[in-house]
């Protein structure tokens, strides 16, 4: 491993002490002291990092007694890195995240019609991070507008660098929507002339990784079952093709132990035989009905890009919000852990929204270094601050008889209780 002294960045520098995470046959190899990249983020960003860097803090410091400790290195994206670099995204930033293997960060802004593509989905499509792993659950005491949100709890595997966010779009009346169009004839398809354009890519590749990883979590951990969400009802050859490439990496790679769905009712009359995953699936809008009425039933959802886009944030509506959502990026190498809701700049510096998104996705980068204890100590701490009715304003307006703090009290509050 290469010498701290001998790492260099542009405009930013490693800190002198701590130690570089490393990799060991895909294992992640983790040092007492790690130096963990974070970024801030736009708008909120600043206010949630704050109060939720204190938590990570004292959850470590609870758990190691001063033995473990991370070593926390600001790189830059968006507003930040636009006043340091002049740009939104600098090498330094991936190079930083490819070195240290593992990162946080709080939400970026992106424009909506018009401007640069997304920060977070360049990132993703720079560093290859192909999963967003999203998981749900309810923490009790949080108001829902529906009746058993316990029973919600499950993990997204979301698709991360194809569908619609790798598209390519031409404008209505452009020269590349006019040759499409003119190309589209030519195949004995016929579309308005005014028609914008869109191109949406499914790749093989793409997909068989994606649920790869999704049964091997769920084959690790003992799941129940993993569910291929998709519209391969109306389009056949890329969200059909999903399904089909989904249900073959699991015959091929993964035939001792998985049964689909079709096997269990015609073989085995609907009883998994002992260890096995059952492997199904469901059409998109079908889905979102089963995650109301049905949501005991699933426990990993394996999915394109939009569709996990969608359900993702549907699902925590159910217990609670965003606010209340994690997520990681990762690929076979890198994780990137991070607040999932957006960087709600009309609430920047108030010290107002709710920091739990990005707490629970420390949780997830505690549980991914192999530090349960800490990741532990949040979790619990959070739920009985939940239990008291100490919780910010989105949670507030959907319980009674709580008591609504800021940003920055609701940290104090769960690190009181650690």
């Amino acid at each position: 491993m290469d010498s701290l002294k001998t790492i260099r960045f542009d405009k930013v520098t490693l800190p002198a002490r701590g130690e570089l995470i490393a990799l060991a046959n895909r294992t992640l190899v983790v040092p007492d002291h790690p130096i963990i990249p974070f970024i801030e983020g736009d708008g909120v960003g600043p206010d949630i990092w704050s109060a939720a860097v204190r938590v990570f803090e004292k959850a470590v410091a609870h758990a190691y007694g001063g033995r473990r400790s991370i070593v926390w290195f600001e790189v830059f994206a968006g507003d930040k890195a636009k006043a340091k670099y002049g740009e939104l995204l600098p090498r330094d930033t991936l190079d930083a995240v490819r070195r240290c293997i593992v990162a946080i960060k709080g939400p970026l802004t992106t424009p909506v019609g018009g401007g640069f593509r997304s920060l977070n989905v360049t990132m993703r499509q720079e560093m290859g991070l192909y999963a967003c792993i999203r998981p749900v659950r309810y923490f009790r005491g949080i108001g829902s507008p529906v009746r058993h949100p316990e029973m919600v709890n499950l993990v997204i595997f979301r698709e991360n660098t194809e569908d619609v966010y790798a598209g390519i779009e031409w404008k209505k009346g452009s020269d590349g929507a006019k040759r499409i169009l003119a190309i589209v004839r030519e195949m004995g398809h016929d579309l308005p002339a005014d028609s914008a354009l869109g191109l949406k890519p499914i790749s093989q590749k793409a997909s068989q990784r994606l649920v790869r990883r999704a049964l091997r979590y769920a084959v690790d951990r003992g799941k129940p079952s993993v569910t291929l969400v998709h519209k391969g009802n109306i389009m056949k050859y890329t969200e059909g093709a999903f399904r089909d490439w989904g249900y073959g990496v699991a015959e091929k790679e993964f035939a001792q132990e998985t049964i689909s769905e079709a096997q269990l009712n015609d073989k085995y009359g609907g009883k998994v035989p002992k260890g096995r995953v059952v492997v199904k699936d469901r059409i998109a809008d079908a889905m979102f009905q089963q995650l109301l009425l049905r949501p005991q039933e699933y426990s990993v959802l394996a999915t394109t890009n939009l569709n996990g886009d969608y359900l993702s944030d549907a699902a925590a509506a159910q217990v609670g919000g965003l606010g209340m959502a994690p997520g990681a990026n990762v690929s076979d190498e890198i994780s990137f852990f991070e607040a999932t809701h957006g960087s709600a700049p009309k609430y920047a510096g108030q010290d107002r929204v709710n920091p739990g998104s990005l707490i629970l996705s420390g949780v997830m980068m505690f549980e991914h270094l192999g530090w349960q204890e800490a990741a532990d100590a949040v979790v619990r701490a959070m739920q009985e601050t939940i239990l008291a009715g100490t919780v910010t304003y989105d949670l507030a307006r959907q319980m009674d008889g709580v008591k609504e703090v800021s940003c920055s009290a609701f940290a104090d509050a769960i690190i009181s209780r650690i």
